[in-house]
């Protein structure tokens, strides 16, 4: 209806145009040189527009005119938008650690038709979806019960997203699947259930019911994937949210839903560097970008260029994760910082450990800055993404260590707490990644 107004509007206004150049003296403003298919356009401040400074007792001034103009292009861009069913959700993102004891960041996820809410860790490497489900073994006590929705459906072991699942299996006539997660392993039915993140309802999303799980590494509550392979949310809401999403996550001792996940190109910043996403064809769910080098203080600390290179073939770069707690450097990399990092310290201090962490204080310390260089952007982390200190604030520890010695010996990764109170974006279609900081705690 809206549509027909608007149709309407135009051809009445073309019509007074029309009647508006006829009765125009000035020859250049006639309807007779409007000859077939070809018609004058007027601009709307023309001399033969009804609208223009001859109706004025002088011309808009130029300010006013480019002001007034940009505010009419602000309307036609979200008119534009309208038409194009782009769109945009906040999702609130919360610490796990604080809420249900993992940790994780989470979000709040209704799922099913009533819905059922869960609190579902959200992870940048991982793509399927995954939830504990009604006779679970191994699970925790909130599970979603798929026989309490009249949208749950099974997928079965012909079904092209079966081909798509990690490791798939048929059990009967329904299409399974196994993964590794942490040190835990997980065995669930493909499945699609109506998803609503915010305000928004994703229709037949493909997800993992959880019938068996084992190990302490699953989040209670399931997963939500933000990699980029099928299964994703980012692949599975393509014409939703066009493969692009931000987040900011808060820091640990957030009690409450301070940081968001906001999918969609709407509302995204505009003030934020990029670096290239780069694409291993081997680990195709993973977020890689080119870091160049790394700075503590002032001074680029000295690393092997192999151990920064990016190799698609040993699985070697780096990648930026939202689902590791603390950055991994491997041993050369962090070797180098971890030795500047004491060295700016000073010297004298002793050093202790503490768990994982090898340079750890008793002493006050002055903390220096330290920047990952990306192609293209910096990231220069404030102290509190630097350090941790102990609860009874007595200890201080650099917060990265070495890259462990196994499949992942030779992957950095950028994990979340130093991450925490940046807008982290994902544009995959113009395959870039920008970082700005933004303060979500």
């Amino acid at each position: 209806m809206a549509a027909l107004s608007y149709l309407f509007s135009l051809s009445f206004l073309c019509f007074s145009l029309a009647a508006q150049a006829l009765n125009n003296p000035d020859p250049k403003c006639s309807a007779t040189n409007d000859h077939g298919s070809n018609l004058q356009v007027f601009h709307f401040y023309s001399p033969c527009s009804p609208f223009g400074p001859a109706k004025y007792a002088r011309p808009p001034p130029w300010e006013e005119y480019v002001l007034q103009t940009l505010a009419n292009d602000q309307s036609r861009l979200q008119f534009l938008a309208s038409l194009a069913g782009v769109k945009k959700s906040i999702v609130p993102i919360a610490s796990g650690r604080q809420i249900i004891q993992s940790p994780t960041y989470i979000v709040r996820a209704k799922i099913g038709t009533p819905p059922q809410t869960l609190l579902m860790a959200v992870d940048t490497s991982s793509d399927a979806a995954w939830v504990p489900c009604n006779g679970c073994v191994g699970c925790s006590s909130n599970v979603f019960n798929s026989l309490k929705s009249t949208t749950f459906k099974s997928i079965g072991c012909g079904a092209p997203q079966c081909k798509q699942a990690p490791n798939p299996s048929c059990l009967g006539s329904t299409c399974s699947f196994n993964v590794t997660y942490g040190g835990s392993t997980i065995a669930s039915n493909l499945s699609q259930e109506t998803f609503t993140l915010a305000n928004d309802a994703v229709p037949a999303y493909t997800f993992g019911c959880i019938q068996k799980t084992t190990g302490s590494s699953v989040p209670p509550q399931g997963l939500l994937g933000l990699g980029r392979g099928p299964l994703s949310l980012l692949s599975q809401t393509q014409n939703l949210y066009q493969s692009t999403f931000s987040y900011c996550l808060p820091g640990y001792k957030s009690l409450n839903y301070s940081g968001s996940l906001r999918l969609g190109t709407v509302g995204q910043p505009i003030r934020i560097k990029y670096t290239p996403l780069l694409k291993n064809p081997r680990r195709s769910s993973l977020y890689y970008v080119n870091l160049n080098a790394i700075r503590v203080g002032r001074r680029i600390v000295d690393i092997p260029p192999a151990a920064l290179a990016f190799n698609p073939t040993t699985g070697a770069g780096t990648v930026i994760d939202s689902g590791t707690v603390f950055t991994r450097l491997v041993t050369p990399a962090y070797e180098a910082v971890r030795n500047e990092f004491r060295r700016r310290v000073g010297r004298k201090l002793p050093v202790t450990s503490l768990g994982g962490f090898d340079t750890c204080y008793t002493a006050p310390i002055v903390v220096p800055t330290i920047t990952f260089m990306f192609s293209g952007m910096n990231m220069t982390l404030p102290i509190e993404n630097v350090v941790i200190r102990s609860t009874a604030g007595s200890t201080t520890c650099l917060a990265m260590a070495a890259a462990p010695d196994n499949v992942n010996s030779v992957l950095n990764v950028i994990a979340n707490m130093q991450q925490q109170n940046h807008r982290v974006l994902i544009d995959v279609p113009n395959s870039r990644l920008g970082v700005a900081r933004e303060t979500c705690t």
